[in-house]
């Protein structure tokens, strides 16, 4: 395969791979935990890391439509599990444990059936969003309570990494793949950039 000729495509793959890298960097630092709520984070970042650096392969190089396409499946299928997962780490701080053993199945199911939508019809990013939306300001929701409750010490640093995560999706749906926002950075390129930071601010919550 030859390298994307699109410059915009070049620098979405070079923000893949430090989006994919620093996420890896989380997942191995949630790791270092023992327990059900750290195995929860590590698969987050960790598939989010693998969503990532498939992601740099499909936006950096050229291929057919048809082999783009079957790199996006395991792109979607770990992105539908990251939320999955993401919603039942966000349970388990606000009801413990308990419920959010009960929910990861459920969840993970719930991922799984946003892959299939994806087989079934190809490239309908707005299901994506749709989906990302639901589970994130469901997380916001938990974490802002929880921040007012006081009965969480990181709920801030959560609340500051889901909004920015918000933006990030925000600026990544509005965009237009292809069309500078500045230098070669599309939204998509954009996205990445302000994506690392919710990382990093999640991180930090959940450290």
């Amino acid at each position: 395969m030859l390298i994307n000729h699109s410059p915009f495509e070049r620098v979405t793959a070079i923000t893949d791979v430090f989006m994919g890298s620093l996420s890896a960097y989380a997942a191995i630092q949630m790791s270092q935990f023992s327990g059900f709520k750290s195995d929860v984070w590590a698969w987050t970042f960790g598939l989010l890391a693998f969503s990532s650096f498939v992601a740099a392969i499909a936006h950096g190089f050229e291929m057919t439509q048809k082999t783009n396409d079957r790199f996006w499946m395991p792109i979607n299928l770990s992105l539908g599990l990251v939320l999955g997962l993401f919603v039942a780490g966000a349970l388990f701080d606000l009801n413990g444990e308990a419920l959010a053993r009960k929910s990861l199945p459920i969840m993970i199911l719930i991922g799984f059936g946003f892959f299939l939508i994806t087989v079934w019809k190809p490239g309908t990013f707005m299901t994506f969003i749709a989906y990302e939306a639901a589970a994130m300001l469901f997380a916001l929701g938990s974490y802002v309570y929880l921040l007012y409750d006081s009965s969480l010490s990181s709920a801030g640093w959560m609340v500051a990494g889901i909004s920015v995560t918000i933006v990030a999706a925000v600026v990544q749906a509005t965009g237009k793949a292809g069309r500078a926002i500045f230098w070669y950075f599309d939204n998509n390129g954009v996205f990445h950039l302000i994506q690392m930071v919710g990382i990093v601010l999640l991180l930090a919550g959940l450290s």
